[in-house]
């Protein structure tokens, strides 16, 4: 690749962009990012319901998760329970207080992907979203091979 500038500026931008769009609903439910992050991934994410599935999935840190979760609970749009055959295991679910959350948050994520694939073709978005599956898969086993060596 001979623009890295671009390539990191390009997904900075974009994740800048998302974060100031993301700010609207965080004010109206007095949220910190953390915690719509924490509500998003719950939402976008079935069967991965833990603190640790999100340390892995969107690179947060432990702390950072762990204070967002314990205001959600506070806030009663989240709850924690253990695993049935692993107590050592605490799953997070959503509570009803979550579903206008969830439409707000939904509707952004909506609005962020229309503006950063406008003009796009369904051609050329599909073959975005397998190129971003080959990279993602690239980099996925060459952070195995790492971890092996």
């Amino acid at each position: 690749m001979k623009d890295n500038s671009n390539l990191w500026l390009g997904i900075r931008k974009s994740l800048k962009l998302y974060e100031q769009m993301l700010k609207g609903v965080c004010i109206q439910y007095q949220l910190t990012g953390i915690e719509a992050d924490v509500i998003s991934f719950l939402q976008h994410n079935p069967g991965k319901d833990t603190a640790m599935d999100m340390v892995e999935l969107r690179l947060l840190s432990k702390g950072s998760i762990s204070k967002a979760v314990e205001g959600l609970i506070q806030k009663s749009i989240l709850r924690r329970h253990q695993d049935v055959e692993d107590r050592r295991v605490i799953h997070l679910e959503l509570l009803p207080d979550a579903e206008p959350i969830l439409d707000s948050i939904e509707k952004v994520q909506q609005r962020f992907w229309e503006i950063v694939f406008s003009g796009f073709t369904a051609e050329e978005l599909s073959l975005y979203e397998s190129f971003n599956r080959r990279i993602l898969n690239n980099t996925l086993t060459a952070i195995e091979r790492n971890r092996l060596l």
